[in-house]
């Protein structure tokens, strides 16, 4: 973890180009003085070093930009863009995260993202022309806030007053889509009651929050979720999520590659880890939302294409890559079974096909045999830990709050 910060030398980044931009800044480059930097967390990083820069990103510059003031050549920049094709971290950066930055001379030796506290991604060289990469994540601790209140107009506008965000207002929705209509059902007074958490990392937040529990009380009806196992129950026990797709396509096409994170990389000849499964598609083949989710990203990038990521919940994420049209937007709900694109060959590739992937709890898993979500209920086994859990969300929502 990043202790250091330099408000002098903040650069601006947000919006990605990879291509060569004309583009003015003024900005100075000091050096650092021991006084201005704090140690970086070992749990972390798993070593105590500290960055030669460190640079808090903002609206408005490009990666092209960062390394030219830097005096680090484009052609390193995309050593660092190769290796990313596995994790695709370099695309996910926002304003407010930070960029630690190991220089020998001209020579970049070591890229850290800092995400947040709990989650750092970092680019070491591994060659005179490679980089390897480690993606960092700390559990920490979660500490639990119950947000209450009643419907008045719509459930988006009363649950916002209340101090859900727009992701956990969307969340809700999702978990209760099948039990009730949140434009037709519900009623002026209705309640509604969420357990969620936030993460915290050696008292630092990092500004992840999961749902743990809700519940909505209308007239007569009480709907509830609550989250066990990484899944969610309602109040019988039964499943709220729908069955995931093994495959993202109807046909069961030939598989070219299968998910190997000690593979060779077939054009450059080096270890790349392949943390997907690839399809021998032809190019145009509709590809299918494998799970019901949320769009998170629809976007270019230099190795891996149109690429398409959906967020699926507090533990699923799935990546298409090397497409050839997106077929659906950021932002957009998607359902299991769905045409989200047509396969292609963009990007770095060795022929037409789908390159799939699967995110549990943040880390690719081999899509054709991880444990995927199906429709079952709370097993016997684990009633005892449930029904504990469940009595306990449900107290905490029916304690006043303030």
């Amino acid at each position: 973890m990043l202790g250091v910060f330099l408000p002098a030398v903040a650069l601006t980044l947000g919006a990605f180009s990879y291509q060569p931009l004309e583009y003015s800044l003024s900005l100075d480059l000091p050096e650092m003085s021991q006084a201005d930097m704090q140690a970086t967390d070992p749990e972390a990083l798993h070593e105590v070093s500290i960055p030669d820069y460190v640079y808090t990103i903002q609206p408005g510059d490009t990666l092209s930009t960062i390394f030219e003031r830097l005096g680090v050549s484009q052609k390193q920049m995309y050593e660092v863009l190769e290796s990313d094709v596995s994790i695709l971290a370099l695309d996910t950066l926002k304003p407010g995260d930070r960029l630690g930055f190991w220089l020998s001379q001209d020579r970049l030796e070591q890229l850290e993202l800092r995400f947040s506290a709990a989650h750092q991604v970092v680019f070491t060289r591994a060659g005179e022309e490679a980089f390897e990469y480690r993606d960092v994540r700390i559990e920490g601790d979660w500490k639990e806030e119950v947000v209450a209140g009643e419907i008045h107009g719509s459930f988006y506008t009363s649950a916002k007053r209340a101090g859900l965000t727009d992701a956990e207002v969307q969340r809700v929705s999702a978990l209760l889509q099948d039990k009730i209509n949140f434009r037709r059902d519900l009623r002026a007074g209705d309640q509604f009651q969420v357990v969620r958490a936030r993460q915290y990392v050696d008292g630092e937040a990092t500004g992840n929050m999961r749902l743990e529990g809700l519940r909505v009380l209308n007239r007569s009806r009480e709907l509830t979720a609550f989250m066990f196992d990484g899944h969610y129950y309602d109040l019988n026990g039964e499943s709220l999520a729908r069955a995931f797709m093994r495959y993202p396509t109807k046909r069961r096409f030939r598989l070219s590659s299968h998910f190997n994170p000690y593979r060779k990389h077939p054009v450059t000849g080096r270890v790349r880890p392949h943390n997907g499964t690839d399809f021998a598609t032809p190019i145009g083949t509709p590809v299918m939302a494998t799970g019901d989710g949320v769009v998170t990203r629809v976007t270019r990038h230099p190795y891996a294409g149109l690429y398409i990521v959906i967020d699926h919940g507090e533990k699923y994420r799935t990546r298409f890559l090397h497409l050839s049209k997106a077929l659906v937007r950021k932002g957009q709900t998607v359902s299991r079974g769905q045409k989200i694109a047509l396969t292609g060959n963009s990007g770095r590739s060795t022929g037409a096909h789908l390159h799939y992937e699967l995110h549990i709890n943040g880390r690719p898993v081999n899509a054709m045999k991880a444990p995927i979500p199906v429709a079952d209920a709370v097993g016997d086994e684990d009633r005892v830990a449930f029904n504990a859990l469940k009595d306990r969300l449900l107290s905490q929502m029916a304690t006043p709050q303030g």
